[in-house]
């Protein structure tokens, strides 16, 4: 629940923690037999693979050669915890994992009975939103060196002004023209078919996923991450697109998350720093209150299919739910329940089929349909947080 809103709508694993997701990380050290084990209203979109021998493991961690040689050295119903014994993984047969299937929200392993107990003193996990933007120079400078090893780079265009070309990876397709890249504080990926328009000006740590595009004269901070088939443009600092997000016109993103299939419309803008310069706190799902992040600089957290129109303003640590459609002048509210419709003066609630018929026209422009497994999950998110309705 430490990960909601980004986690209504996928398995841990699936979140973007630098150029690539949790999951596509662990593919690396297991090649072809990682699947997300995940709420009941989650598994038909993220289905789970069991077979006779099973590793299962904590999808918020990243995992290193440390972890990894941790994990292959467990024995069947054995568990590896860390120092304050939560369990990080577990080894177990089909039998052992048939009976953890079937659990409503989150699953909890702490009645498992393990033969052997291993402990691991040191990991690296995800385990607040904010900590998508906060790790992202790290987790990105990790992947740039795995994605680009023994690699070369597509040339960089002769109109371009760059800073540390060897810092600097375009992949094939990719379309950089008229731009300033400066790699002098990290690396800048460029993936596969991208675009990257006319006067951008990129500082790194950047990466910008395959089929997305950086509009005309983008100002770009890093660490920034944007995900595949995004359209992003003004000016961002410090910020991760989990992927098929537009933010395509001026305005200022920072210190933020901003999930899939979201649009911030024009003049869309948010503060990421309270003029007291306190701490800031954010909403949490799990005190049913707002909690200190440990940040002074927190900007906007959005869950997937949320939309905002022109001249939007979002304040310093906001949290928007799933599903919403927000308008109007003046700041939103600091956490704004999934499902919702309105302005800053007044919010209703985003009525089901409405949103379902939003949803479908959105992702039919990616060439996408939305299936029924993906309506029934959302509905089940609408049924399931009915309790923040209006509110």
């Amino acid at each position: 629940m430490h990960l909601l809103p980004l986690t209504f709508t996928r398995p841990v694993a699936e979140l973007r923690a630098g150029i690539t997701t949790v999951f596509e990380k662990w593919q690396r050290w297991f090649p072809n037999s990682v699947s997300c084990l995940a709420p009941d209203y989650i598994k038909p979109v993220f289905p789970v693979t069991v077979s006779a021998d099973n590793i299962l493991i904590d999808g918020s961690i990243i995992p290193d050669q440390q972890m990894v040689s941790a994990i292959l050295q467990l024995k069947e119903n054995s568990v590896l915890t860390d120092a304050d014994n939560n369990i990080l993984a577990a080894r177990l047969s089909e039998s052992q994992v048939q009976g953890l299937l079937l659990f409503s929200e989150y699953l909890d392993l702490s009645q498992l009975r393990p033969q052997s107990i291993e402990t691991i003193r040191t990991h690296t996990a995800i385990t607040n939103p904010w900590d998508l933007f906060s790790m992202a120079g790290d987790l990105l400078k990790d992947d740039f060196l795995f994605l680009t090893k023994d690699r070369k780079s597509a040339p960089l265009h002769a109109s371009n002004r760059y800073v540390n070309p060897e810092n600097i990876f375009i992949e094939e397709g990719a379309v950089v023209e008229f731009s300033i890249l400066n790699a002098s504080s990290g690396p800048i990926y460029i993936g596969k078919d991208t675009e990257v328009m006319e006067n951008c000006v990129i500082r790194g740590p950047f990466a910008l996923g395959e089929h997305s595009t950086l509009k005309m004269s983008s100002k770009i901070y890093g660490p920034t991450i944007i995900g595949p088939h995004c359209k992003v443009g003004g000016e961002v600092n410090n910020s991760v697109f989990l992927g098929y997000s537009n933010k395509a016109h001026d305005g200022f993103l920072g210190n933020s998350v901003i999930g899939e299939w979201c649009n911030l419309g024009a003049d869309t803008n948010n503060s990421n720093l309270k003029n007291t310069y306190e701490e800031v706190k954010l909403w949490s799902y799990v005190k049913k209150g707002f909690a200190s992040t440990g940040l002074q600089f927190c900007g906007l957290i959005m869950g997937d299919h949320t939309k905002c129109s022109i001249n939007t303003m979002f304040n310093t640590g906001t949290v928007t739910g799933v599903s919403c459609n927000l308008y109007g002048d003046g700041f939103h509210r600091n956490f704004v329940p999934s499902f919702s419709w309105g302005s800053t003066a007044k919010l209703t609630d985003f009525q089901f089929e409405k949103a379902m018929v939003v949803a479908e026209r959105v992702m039919a422009r990616r060439g996408l349909q939305l299936t029924d497994s993906v309506r029934n999950m959302l509905n089940h998110i609408f049924s399931h947080t009915e309790e923040w309705h209006n509110k």
